[in-house]
């Protein structure tokens, strides 16, 4: 398998000792729990939109536009990531993104009103833009190419996390305390989070990240143009958009969905919001582990790059489209958890293959520009999804079209994933421009 880290390193790059595994390991559950957080940011809207819906008169298409504001606004912040790992340490990069989340949770709990929810979800997707590329860089940084699907896995876990851990604690708060507590909790994580932050991490021996705050001159003499355009780039960034536009939906509307269609108290509603993440959480560990393994003795790196999550997406599109034509709400729940769960290991297996094409100094823009597209899902996700809701004759009608359009694309996104993923096929061929421009470099000088 070609891995761009273990080659001669690139001009410049500065090595570090190994450390040891207790602490990357570590470190990478700090990383964890600050996307837990970041998640359960994401969770909120779901959580509250029933309460927003009947104490503030919201309608659905509104509640889907805060959350596709929030999802515009995270892919331009997605794009962002590279520049800001340029120019800013990862110590104090994930440091104010973090203050900056805390603060954005607070404004609607005071002026709550739909302008302000707009506004502060927007905010709020602008500085959790570039979050996902940094924590991943900042993980890797202490984990070798071909370890990363785990560390990845764990990192990914922190949605099924939020799911299972917050969402019902959340729900809880808003059922007791009203959804207004929901967002000051938050607010307040992120401050603990940050204590712990500043007090423990430091860079880890595999990454190539600036030192005292300062500008690192980039030493890859690859072009982003000729990352992007790599297959394994395309065909990984086509299967992870179609797979968050269905994250997005889920993350808005499954309480909703589970309470108003399929019968469920609110608390049963909320609960039951975690069932796929546990799913998810067996499918992302089981899988990562046995890659993480199989790869490292020998295993062709395209079995857990490509064939696996493509396969997973059309195992999760199966799903999606068989759903609404259930009629036990019990089954439905299952289905959706499976196909869902399954569905959720094609981030830390992706994540993986665009770390394995990409130079050191490259990784963080790289993952910035292929998380922000993914994003974009999100975009689209929540609001189409609102609007079909609002115009249907049923909710149930309504969300059974809705899930049935996302399995059709989610099947695309496994298709792409299955044909044109392939990364050690795609880092010979950067490693060899790479070596070509420092061959030609040296004839000059």
């Amino acid at each position: 398998m070609t891995d761009l880290s273990r080659h001669k390193p690139v001009s410049g790059a500065t090595q570090r000792p190994a450390h040891s595994p207790t602490t990357a390991w570590g470190l990478t559950g700090l990383l964890v729990v600050l996307y837990t957080i970041n998640y359960g940011d994401k969770v909120v809207l779901g959580i509250v939109a029933r309460p927003l819906q009947e104490e503030l008169g919201f309608t659905a298409s509104q509640i889907g536009l805060a959350g596709s504001a929030f999802f515009l606004a995270m892919a331009i912040g997605g794009f962002l990531a590279g520049t800001i790992n340029r120019f800013a340490s990862l110590r104090w990069a994930l440091a104010g993104l973090a203050i900056a989340w805390g603060l954005c949770m607070l404004p609607i709990v005071v002026w709550a009103t739909f302008t302000v929810l707009i506004v502060s979800r927007f905010l709020l997707g602008l500085f959790e833009g570039p979050s996902s590329a940094l924590i991943h860089t900042a993980t890797y940084s202490w984990h070798p190419t071909e370890k990363r699907s785990l560390p990845g896995a764990f990192i990914t876990s922190a949605a099924a996390i939020s799911k299972i851990v917050l969402a019902p604690a959340l729900g809880y708060v808003v059922v007791t305390h009203g959804w207004r507590w929901a967002f000051i909790a938050l607010a307040g994580a992120s401050v603990i989070w940050l204590g712990l932050w500043l007090a423990f991490w430091r860079p880890g021996p595999y990454g190539d990240e600036p030192t005292n705050g300062g500008s690192t001159k980039p030493t890859s003499l690859v072009q982003w143009k000729e990352l992007m355009r790599t297959p394994t780039f395309l065909g990984g960034m086509v299967a992870v958009f179609s797979f968050y536009t269905l994250t997005s939906v889920v993350l808005t509307w499954l309480p909703t969905y589970f309470e108003l269609v399929l019968g469920y108290s609110r608390i049963q509603a909320n609960s039951l919001f975690g069932v796929p993440s546990i799913v998810a959480l067996i499918a992302l560990f089981t899988v990562s582990f046995l890659a993480d393994r199989l790869i490292s003795r020998g295993v062709r790196a395209r079995v857990f790059r490509a064939i696996v999550p493509g396969s997973a997406l059309l195992i999760c599109a199966a799903s999606m489209i068989a759903a609404p034509i259930i009629q036990t709400p019990a089954l439905v729940v299952a289905i959706v958890s499976i196909g869902y769960g399954l569905g959720t290991i094609v981030y830390p297996l992706l994540n993986a293959a665009i770390s394995e094409i990409c130079p050191r100094d490259r990784l963080a823009g790289t993952l910035g520009f292929f998380l922000a597209v993914m994003t974009c899902g999100g975009l689209i996700g929540p609001f189409l999804s609102g609007v079909v809701v609002d115009h249907a004759a049923t909710p149930a009608e309504g969300y059974s079209t809705v899930f049935q359009l996302l399995g059709l694309l989610t099947a695309v996104g496994g298709l792409c994933a299955l044909l044109f993923v392939h990364p050690t096929r795609d880092a010979a061929r950067i490693t060899a421009i790479q070596r070509r421009r420092e061959a030609d470099a040296s004839t000059i000088a």
